[in-house]
């Protein structure tokens, strides 16, 4: 998408920094007059959305840094007393920058169901895809070390549960995973020296996904965006200038997230809290249900629907990596859900079965639904959800790729889209 540079310096201090460091000339070329597909619809407003929230969780995060104390005896007096109550603001910078980690994986939740509908990992854009799946491996990272900053009763046993994971691997080799969970804990058990390197990890992390989130645009703008129809740029008719179409509908959706997001802020500060963390952590006391937070129950009830520690702690993160190899594992030469009916069906069935998975993850291990006098344990519902993401990915895309008949697909964004086309 490389393409001669129309910029022209008008004044003599805008040609001088032109000559030595010509910044003004990248923002113009790169997002000004950067040739993009003109159909884009809503769905790829995200972008621009995640990056907004990446900047305000960083900077309320720094302001929430200065004032906390990382250890084990001052964690949740820290936030609860002095930011909440005695810093000025603190209450709003603490409550947007909680609540901000959630909207933002709303947003990125979206963001990737969007590139999985219209094929957006497939070639050219597989590195693309991979940045983006890397930005969002190390963003669940932050955001569970961040959880157990509070230091509450369910942050204190959030952290022990996954940190004594590993200890699952003492089935492979003596002692391996006992000494894998201490080496992740800095102790025996999790305490201020697990408290210390998580702060340490949940500070240093966002701008490593800066650095990612910048390479991950750079590879955006060498390859050029998707779009619905999946069909490459073929001409100039096919694109138009970055701004100001997309900047003024970015701008509008972003006004409307935040709009949300303050509206959460405001009336429900509370709204994807957990009860149980408004209560100092207690190593003596064990909360009748752990869980973690909501953008990672699906995970959570993959990894209980296994019997064995073992094979549950490498579904876990085989389910994470998978997305890793999307854009080997379609193989259909169609991008777009829009045109593949059976595929689109199959889609939507991963999204219910993301959903359902969140439900069956918030339950504890032991919980059924009655419907009449059949009784369904949820684990089986996890197990089955569990089949299907694995089966969608590994078994579904490859085949159905070689098999599905597509609808026709036109030639060109300007053409209109032959008779008995796509859907959206």
């Amino acid at each position: 998408m490389a393409s001669p540079s129309s910029y022209v310096p008008k004044t003599a201090l805008a040609r001088w920094l032109d000559a030595r460091l010509p910044v003004i000339r990248l923002v113009h070329d790169q997002f000004i007059v950067f040739p993009t597909p003109n159909n884009l619809n809503v769905w790829w407003v995200f972008g621009a959305i995640l990056v907004f929230l990446l900047a305000v969780q960083i900077v309320t995060g720094i302001v929430l840094a200065m004032h906390y104390v990382p250890t084990s005896a001052g964690a949740f007096d820290s936030v609860e007393r002095h930011i909440m109550r005695e810093v000025r603001y603190g209450w709003l910078i603490r409550s947007v920058h909680a609540t901000g980690a959630s909207m933002m994986f709303v947003a990125l939740y979206l963001h990737m169901a969007r590139g999985i509908y219209y094929g957006s990992y497939k070639a050219p854009r597989e590195v693309l895809w991979i940045l983006g799946v890397v930005i969002y491996l190390l963003l669940m990272a932050t955001a569970f070390f961040g959880y157990t900053l509070q230091w509450g009763q369910m942050s204190y046993w959030a952290a022990t549960v996954i940190t004594s994971l590993f200890a699952a691997f003492d089935q492979l080799g003596t002692h391996l995973g006992s000494a894998l969970s201490n080496w992740v804990r800095g102790d025996y058990a999790v305490g201020d020296a697990t408290l210390g390197r998580f702060f340490s990890l949940h500070y240093l992390l966002p701008f490593v996904v800066v650095g990612l989130a910048t390479l991950h645009v750079w590879a955006l703008h060498a390859v050029g965006n998707n779009n619905p129809t999946g069909v490459a740029v073929k001409s100039a008719a096919d694109t138009v200038p970055f701004h100001p179409r997309y900047t003024v509908k970015d701008g509008f959706f972003l006004v409307l997230f935040v709009a949300v997001l303050l509206g959460l802020v405001f009336y429900a500060p509370d709204f994807f809290a957990n009860p149980d963390n408004a209560a100092p952590a207690n190593p003596l006391v064990t909360p009748a249900e752990i869980k973690p937070e909501w953008y990672l129950l699906p995970y959570y009830a993959m990894l209980r629907a296994v019997p064995n520690m073992v094979v549950g702690v490498l579904v876990l993160f085989g389910a994470l990596l998978t997305p890793l190899f999307l854009p080997w594992l379609d193989a259909s030469k169609v991008r777009s859900c829009r045109y593949r009916p059976l595929m689109r069906q199959l889609f939507w069935l991963l999204v219910a079965d993301c959903l359902l998975l969140g439900i069956v993850g918030a339950e504890s291990i032991d919980a059924a639904w009655r419907i009449g006098e059949f009784r369904m344990p949820l684990v089986w519902l996890a197990r089955l959800g569990t089949g299907y993401y694995f089966a969608f990915f590994w078994v579904l895309m490859p085949w159905i790729g070689r098999i599905e008949v597509t609808r026709p697909v036109p030639e060109s964004l300007s053409q209109s889209v032959p008779a008995g086309g796509g859907q959206s």
